[in-house]
């Protein structure tokens, strides 16, 4: 169906998206390669959320006429107004001839719309071309729109014996430089950072970006069931969107004052007084938030995982040993028998510096 032509050509465009890895949210990544008797002559990817997406960018590239030619994109192209014009009536008016799709898009909105509009045009149209890649690419956006909530990605750096901490809570720091600026990347192309507040209290942490090429902050998130947050916490004066998810609100003074500081106090509680996680889920999706990066404690890790919400963990494994007495890296109910295991599925197993770096996800996210 596709020729080697169209998979370079396809390959191509996805390195194109990549590009706006770190700065396309809450837009998927898309990229664009137009070509004409198989020479390039234009190309381009979305950079930013409101501005022009991957397929102008392409045709105002192009120093000749478009009229005839294949266009190679990563994403099926939308076919609504949003904070751009559609970019279907771009390409029909170009007089593009056939375009290859790598993915349709998921979004409600488009969802093979895009694609019956160019065919009513006359043109030609195929879809799935390098399909699981272009999906790896927006797997948040993906998850987004089909499921209402953001992909969740959980971090955690320990010691092949599993540990996290020392028991006095000292873990600063147990991995070494290669694999925190690794982490760091990851928190740059997340939407949000989560955390639970015994992090905040133990480790005090900035939560935002540094070592990447970005000048994009994430979101803040903060699960702090009694608003126990410390008015001079760091991640409060460094800048950036803090969402502090709690169950309790009887303090006014402690929530106009997080106020005033441009923390966003949502009061979410469930039956047992804690943060109701699945409906949190649900409103970070409505706040158009794609992907999470948990970087937390042994008991919100623990939470998570046991309400099913994890979709990815990634581990970083370093060459130490702490000891029995050291803390672990996630709270879970006691087994009885190895049938109640968490399953996973490794996906990527990869040195980084002096550590060891494991990807893996859980079998309904894969």
């Amino acid at each position: 169906m596709f020729s080697s032509v169209d998979y370079a050509f396809m390959s191509y465009a996805l390195r194109l998206a990549e590009k706006g890895l770190y700065s396309t949210t809450p837009n998927p990544r898309v990229g664009c390669v137009l070509t004409l008797d198989d020479r390039i002559i234009g190309s381009g990817w979305h950079e930013k959320a409101g501005q022009s997406h991957a397929e102008i960018n392409a045709l105002a590239s192009t120093s000749e006429a478009a009229c005839g030619a294949t266009a190679y994109i990563t994403l099926e192209p939308c076919s609504h107004y949003g904070r751009t014009p559609p970019c279907v009536n771009a390409l029909i008016d170009a007089g593009i001839t056939k375009v290859i799709i790598a993915m349709e898009d998921p979004n409600p909105m488009v969802s093979g719309r895009g694609c019956v509009l160019l065919e009513q045009a006359g043109i030609t149209v195929q879809t799935g071309l390098l399909q699981a890649q272009a999906q790896a690419l927006n797997i948040g956006f993906m998850m987004r729109m089909m499921h209402k909530k953001p992909w969740i990605r959980l971090k955690t750096a320990a010691s092949l014996d599993g540990k996290t901490a020392l028991n006095n809570g000292i873990s600063q720091w147990i991995t070494g430089e290669a694999a925190r600026q690794d982490g760091h990347r990851w928190r740059a192309r997340s939407c949000a950072i989560m955390t639970g507040i015994g992090t905040v209290k133990s480790d005090n942490p900035q939560l935002s970006v540094r070592h990447a090429e970005t000048a994009r902050q994430p979101k803040k998130i903060i699960v702090d069931s009694h608003l126990n947050i410390p008015l001079n916490a760091k991640l409060l004066q460094s800048g950036g969107e803090v969402l502090i998810f709690t169950a309790h609100d009887e303090s006014v003074e402690k929530k106009e004052a997080l106020s005033r500081m441009g923390a966003q106090v949502i009061v979410m509680p469930n039956e047992k007084g804690a943060v109701d996680l699945k409906k949190m889920m649900t409103v970070l999706a409505a706040m158009e938030i794609n992907e999470v990066l948990v970087e937390a404690g042994r008991e919100l890790n623990g939470a998570l995982i046991e309400a099913g919400l994890v979709d990815e963990m990634i581990f970083y494994l370093a060459p130490h040993l702490l000891g029995d007495d050291a803390r672990g890296m996630i709270k879970l109910p006691e087994l009885t028998s190895l049938e109640q295991k968490k399953e996973l599925k490794i996906q990527d197993v990869r040195m980084i510096g002096q550590d060891i770096r494991v990807i893996a996800k859980f079998p309904q996210s894969c």
